[in-house]
């Protein structure tokens, strides 16, 4: 069942997830959505340095928004922050190096930034992960989960209360299509059985951010909250982390431009405000969280562990 349901997927992925799936979809756009000045309001991007995380940076920059940076290498950051900078004129480009596996660290970052900033009007989790072998950070935690999961619960739940105080409150989260052939393993949230495949670990964060995001939705109903699939995308991650299917693919994936476009649409657009929250979106449309006939639906017992687990492991950090 696992292949034929990969093989749907792929085929799926070869129509939707490409340049040509992103061209289509394109012929839709309303232009004018993302016509808009942003400036007095402040955007925080995760993993902003490179690929998707800093084509939103400079898309967001160059309609004045006041961008904090989230990086964590101190020298490819400065490099992007220059580039943001000179290209957009936009000097309100901050930078905050953190490595968003170190889970300790994310919360002491979080809980300094809402004691130095008055406002946040948007959270981008973009920063992601996958480590091949299973190793585990500082807290003991499986580095995949640490950086894809732990991470931007810790900020965004630190964040919520800065982010309920400030006008019309945002946070987008950088999911992936892959999620959508995994179903949420609450009897083993950190991959410790059985074989550690990572693309498949990677895939199970994946789910575990769509699962938060709709939870979050609910609790939180004044922030609108998303999770986003940008399509198979030409960045650096892929290539270092997925070098095959980078080779196969080469020709046909996304520029980061394209793979940022719905997050810069959900970012600022009034009309990504307007749609529900808690959705899962590809090309500025909400589009269902599971295949169909899918067997990744959760029971309400389920998603009450997985966010009961997380709470937990929280607290001893």
């Amino acid at each position: 069942m696992s292949l034929y349901r990969n093989a749907i997927w792929f085929l799926n992925g070869i129509h939707q997830y490409t340049r040509k799936g992103y061209e289509a979809a394109s012929k839709d756009f309303e232009p004018q959505d993302l016509d808009v000045s942003v400036v007095g309001r402040s955007f925080m991007i995760t993993g902003a340095n490179s690929g998707i995380g800093r084509a939103t940076a400079m898309a967001i920059a160059k309609k004045g928004g006041t961008v904090h940076m989230v990086c964590r290498n101190k020298d490819k950051a400065e490099e992007a922050r220059v580039d943001i900078t000179s290209e957009s004129g936009n000097m309100e480009v901050y930078i905050h190096i953190v490595d968003m596996s170190e889970t300790r660290k994310v919360w002491e970052f979080a809980e300094a930034f809402k004691k130095q900033y008055p406002a946040l009007n948007v959270l981008i989790n973009n920063a992601g992960c996958m480590v091949h072998k299973r190793e585990l950070n500082a807290e003991g935690l499986e580095k995949n989960f640490a950086t894809n999961t732990m991470g931007v619960y810790i900020l965004t739940q630190s964040l919520i209360p800065l982010l309920q105080k400030s006008r019309d409150p945002r946070v987008i989260t950088v999911s992936s299509g892959g999620m959508l052939v995994q179903k949420l393993r609450v009897d083993d949230m950190q991959s410790e059985k059985g074989h550690f495949d990572a693309v498949m670990v990677y895939a199970q964060n994946k789910r575990q951010q769509v699962v938060l995001t709709q939870q979050w939705a609910k609790a939180h109903p004044v922030i609108h909250f998303s999770a986003m699939h940008p399509g198979w995308v030409d960045t650096p991650a892929v290539s270092t982390s997925m070098p095959q299917f980078h080779q196969m693919m080469e020709e046909r994936l996304r520029s980061v431009e394209q793979g940022a476009d719905t997050v810069v649409w959900l970012a600022v657009s009034r009309a990504a405000a307007r749609t529900c929250g808690g959705q899962f979106f590809q090309d500025r449309m909400p589009v269902p969280a599971h295949l169909p006939l899918a067997w990744t639906h959760s029971s309400a017992e389920e998603i009450q562990s997985f966010m009961t687990q997380l709470e937990t492991l929280a607290r001893a950090i």
